[in-house]
C-alpha cells in the first residue's frame, strides 16, 4: 500500500488549478482583460512626471517608492486594456486642477510614445479590440474627480478631445455640483450644473463614473444618464460597509441602466477588519497632512513610522475579492460586473492580488466556483466593451 503524502494529496488540486489557469489564459488571448482603474500616472507625478524615473520594461518589485505595475507583470497578468487614472488631488483649486489633469493626460500620451510596442492610446471599443489583436495593451484615460474640469463644460469637452473616456464625478471631497461619498452632503445628489455635466458627458460619449460619489448622487445620475454608467473601482457595500462601496439598491439600478460595477482590490474596501484599519490610517494621514501640507513625501515617511506602532490586521485575500464578485453577480447579474483594481492607488495589498500579474489567479478562482467560460469573458472585458459601444451609440443619437 502506498501512503499519501502531503505532496501527492496536493497534486489533484494543483493539476485542476493548472487547467483553470490555462483556460483563463486562452480566454484572455481572445478577449481583452480591461481594468477600469490604475493609478500608475500618479506614481510618475510623485516623481515629477519624469518618465525615466520608472523603467516599465523591467519588474519593479523592489523600486522605492514601490509600484505594482510594469510591462513584465502586465503581460503575465494578461492585461489587454487599461484605464489609466489621471487623478489630481481634490484640494487643488480650479486653475491648478485643470493644469494638473492636462499634465497627467500628457503622461499617458507620452507612455504610449515611449513604449509603442506595448501601449497604444484607445478612444473607442473598436480601438481596444484592434489594439488587443495586435498584441498590445489598449491604453484608455479616466479622469478621477469632477474638480478636474474647474466647473467648465468647455474643459470637459477638451479633455474628451484629448482622449479622456470617463470622469468620476467626485473624488474624496464634494465638487461645486456633486456630493462625494466621504464628505458632508451639500446637494443630496446633483446640483443643476451637475445634471448638465452628466448630460454633456452623454452627448460626448464620455462614461459617467460613479465611484467615490454619494449614494444620493449615484441615484440622481442614474435617473439622468441616457448611457450606461460605470463604477470604475468599487465593491459591494453588503460585504464591507465602506461608503465607497455600492449598496444593493444602486447595484439593481445600475443593472437596469445597463452599466457595470468594476470590483476594487483596495483592502479597506474588501473586509470589515481592513476597513477599520483604513479609517485609523486615514485619520492619521489627515493629521499629518495638516502638519505637512506641502510635503507629501514627509507625510508618507511619517505614516511608515505610525504603521510600525500600529501593526496591520490579517490581510484581505483573493477569496474575499471573489466573494464581492459573487455578490455583484447575484444582485446585478453577470452582465454588469467588471474589474477595477485601483492598483498603484493605495497602500497594502490583498493576499494573492499583490500586483498586475495576478488577474488570472482571480479568474481561475471564479472558474473553481462554477463561473462558465462565457461568464469569465464577460467579466474580463466584454461587459466593459458593451458599455463603451452603447455610450458611443448614445452620443451619436444625441448629436443628431
Amino acid at each position: 500500500m502506498v501512503l499519501a503524502t502531503s505532496e501527492t494529496r496536493g497534486q489533484p488540486e494543483d493539476e485542476a488549478l493548472g487547467r483553470r489557469m490555462s483556460e483563463v489564459r486562452k480566454i484572455l488571448r481572445d478577449v481583452p482583460l480591461i481594468d477600469g482603474h490604475n493609478d500608475l500616472p500618479w506614481q510618475f507625478r510623485k516623481r515629477s512626471n519624469d518618465l525615466a524615473s520608472i523603467n516599465l520594461r523591467v519588474n519593479n518589485r523592489k523600486l522605492e517608492p514601490p509600484v505594482v505595475t510594469d510591462i513584465p507583470r502586465l503581460r503575465e497578468g494578461g492585461v489587454g486594456g487599461q484605464f489609466w487614472s489621471v487623478y489630481v488631488p481634490a484640494k487643488l483649486p480650479g486653475p491648478e486642477a485643470i493644469q494638473a489633469v492636462l499634465e497627467q493626460i500628457d503622461v499617458v500620451h507620452r507612455l504610449c510614445e515611449r513604449y509603442p510596442d506595448t501601449f497604444e492610446l484607445a478612444r473607442t471599443a473598436a480601438d481596444v479590440e484592434r489594439i488587443h489583436r495586435k498584441g498590445r495593451i489598449a491604453s484608455l484615460i479616466g479622469m478621477e474627480g469632477g474638480h478636474s474640469i474647474g466647473n467648465s463644460l468647455a474643459v470637459l469637452r477638451e479633455t474628451y478631445a484629448l482622449g479622456a473616456r470617463y470622469m468620476t464625478l467626485t473624488h474624496t471631497k464634494n465638487t461645486d455640483w456633486a456630493d462625494s461619498s466621504t464628505d458632508k452632503p451639500r446637494f443630496h445628489g446633483l446640483a443643476p450644473f451637475g445634471e448638465e455635466v452628466v448630460r454633456e458627458m452623454n452627448r460626448l460619449g464620455m462614461l459617467v463614473d460613479l465611484s467615490h460619489v454619494s449614494d444620493e448622487t449615484a441615484r440622481a445620475a442614474l435617473k439622468i444618464s441616457k448611457a450606461p454608467v460605470i463604477f470604475s473601482h468599487s465593491s459591494a457595500r453588503a460585504l464591507c460597509d465602506h461608503p465607497r462601496n455600492v449598496p444593493d439598491d444602486v447595484l439593481t439600478k445600475t443593472a437596469a441602466n445597463g452599466g457595470v460595477v468594476m470590483v476594487c482590490f483596495m483592502p479597506g474596501h474588501i473586509t470589515e477588519i481592513e476597513r477599520a484599519d483604513l479609517l485609523l490610517r486615514d485619520k492619521e494621514q489627515d493629521r499629518l497632512t495638516a502638519l505637512y501640507p506641502k510635503d507629501d513625501a514627509e507625510v508618507d515617511r511619517q505614516l511608515e513610522v505610525w504603521r510600525k506602532g500600529h501593526p496591520a490586521p490579517p490581510p484581505a485575500t483573493l477569496s474575499d475579492v471573489a466573494n464581492h464578485i459573487d455578490h455583484l453577480r447575484k444582485v446585478a447579474g453577470i452582465d454588469h460586473v467588471g474589474i477595477g483594481s485601483d492598483f498603484d492607488g493605495f497602500h497594502g495589498a490583498v493576499s494573492g492580488l499583490e500586483d498586475v500579474s495576478c488577474y488570472p489567479a482571480l479568474l481561475a478562482e471564479l472558474m473553481k466556483r462554477g463561473y462558465s467560460r462565457e461568464d469569465i469573458r464577460k467579466l474580463a472585458g466584454l461587459n466593459m466593451l458593451r458599455v463603451m459601444r452603447r455610450a458611443e451609440a448614445v452620443a451619436k443619437e444625441l448629436k443628431r
